[in-house]
């Protein structure tokens, strides 16, 4: 797979207007997402805006934007509901928006998912677009809009922030800015617990430099190496086949190679080492704070998070408790072919992976899918959460991004907007329904 070459890039002018066609075209996919959910709401006699805001998760942060931490509801056959579950950055912005404005604490997490979501189409825009280029990048945010479960990056929910915190963080890394990646990164760690995706992403690209770093400096020391790397380098061609000073990524969709054009190689200095480790450094502090600080509260130290999660039935048994619950499903025909159908949505996320392992993804977007993918079907919660759970898994869209990109115009737009129309039907029936938990 790919080192990262942690190269400075300047910022680009105009980076909103070359992101301009992806937004615009994720805002049209929510919109109609939205048009049809108020529609179906409205037949089913339901108001739409409710279920975006007011139900499941979106209830627990508004009332820990509200009241702070404390509330726990004690089932019948002795689960506890703590509301120490939930990270707490989302209901801190909620409180903001409410402090400044008239709005109410669910309004607050509507409007900072809808904001949310626009900054997460745009870091995986800039990531697809460093990657393999603006057409592929515009693909890979219509590919986001259009999952089935996409009406959740529209709900008050987490999901959307914690998308945003990732994808920036990941272009912060691909880009060299080690000190905003860390520091996203640790607010992604106060955003849901799967923030220790972004933490290993950040450390395994650090890691790597380092270890490149090192092996740099062993080749310095030897003339006879330097020579030959000198020469090897001189007559290579960049894995893309475009030769130097070629227009990355125009007008073919050819995986790019690390470093975007016009990026200057940073020197090995000790301040570039010293920005690396501080990003580092910084990176696991939010999640971190966060489990000590409940485990301090509860009492029970620092596994004291894993108890809490204990109580709403929350663990990782590596995917065990899921297997049994799609096996049981083969038991009967109606359930038969719903489990089909679980069998084959795990099927397609691991090839996904996979082809992204092949097509030699940079380091930290393969560790960043791998762990959020890992965390998602090996957890042992309810299982009806496990799409949502995927949703911040934007890299496994890569492979599928420059494929939709390579078609023409009108024949890209025809397929996006088919499937645009089936996750909006979908999406609407789906929360009118018993989703999402």
């Amino acid at each position: 797979m790919n080192d990262l070459d942690t190269r400075v890039v300047p910022a680009r002018a105009g980076a909103l207007r070359r992101a301009a066609p992806a937004l615009l075209g994720y805002a049209a996919v929510r919109a109609l997402g939205l048009v049809v959910l108020a529609l179906w709401s409205g037949a089913c006699g339901k108001d739409a805006y409710t279920l975006l805001t007011a139900r499941w998760d979106s209830l627990w942060y508004a009332g820990v934007a509200e009241l702070g931490y404390g509330h726990e509801v004690r089932l019948p056959g002795g689960d506890v509901h703590s509301d120490l579950a939930f990270f707490p950055l989302l209901p801190w912005l909620e409180r903001l928006v409410t402090a400044v404005s008239p709005l109410s604490y669910a309004d607050g997490g509507f409007v900072v998912s809808v904001l949310a979501s626009l900054a997460a189409a745009w870091g995986i825009f800039a990531v697809a677009d460093h990657v393999h280029g603006r057409r592929a990048g515009v693909c890979a945010v219509l590919l986001w809009a259009v999952l089935p479960v996409g009406i959740v990056q529209s709900m008050a929910y987490s999901e959307s922030l914690f998308t945003a915190l990732a994808a920036w963080s990941l272009y912060a890394v691909l880009t060299g800015r080690w000190v905003t990646a860390g520091a996203l990164a640790g607010l992604a760690g106060l955003t849901r617990p799967v923030g220790l995706a972004v933490v290993a992403a950040v450390w395994a690209a650090g890691i790597a430099a380092f270890l490149r770093e090192r092996t740099s400096a062993r080749e310095r020391s030897s003339p006879a190496r330097e020579r030959t790397s000198f020469a090897r380098d001189r007559s290579a061609v960049p894995e893309d086949g475009a030769r130097a000073g070629e227009r990355a990524g125009a007008p073919g969709i050819a995986q790019r190679t690390q470093v975007p054009e016009g990026a200057p190689c940073a020197t090995d200095t000790s301040g570039v080492r010293l920005r690396r480790a501080l990003g580092m450094l910084l990176a696991p502090l939010g999640a971190a704070g966060y489990v000590l600080w409940v485990g301090y509260r509860t009492g029970d130290g620092p596994l004291g998070y894993l108890d809490v999660q204990a109580g709403w039935r929350n663990g990782f048994d590596g995917g065990y408790a899921f297997a049994r619950f799609v096996a049981a499903m083969f038991t009967s025909f109606p359930s038969a072919l719903a489990g089909l159908g679980l069998v084959a949505g795990v099927g397609l996320v691991v090839w996904l992976y996979a082809v992204c392992v092949r097509q030699r993804q940079p380091l930290p977007l393969l560790v960043y899918a791998g762990v959020v993918t890992a965390l998602a079907l090996g957890a042992s919660g309810y299982f009806g959460s496990k799409p949502r759970l995927l949703l911040p898994a934007f890299p496994l869209l890569l492979p599928l991004a420059p494929a939709l990109a390579r078609l023409c115009t009108p024949r890209s737009a025809l397929v996006v907007g088919a499937v645009a129309t089936a996750s909006a039907v979908y999406g609407a029936f789906w929360l009118n329904g018993s989703g999402p938990p």
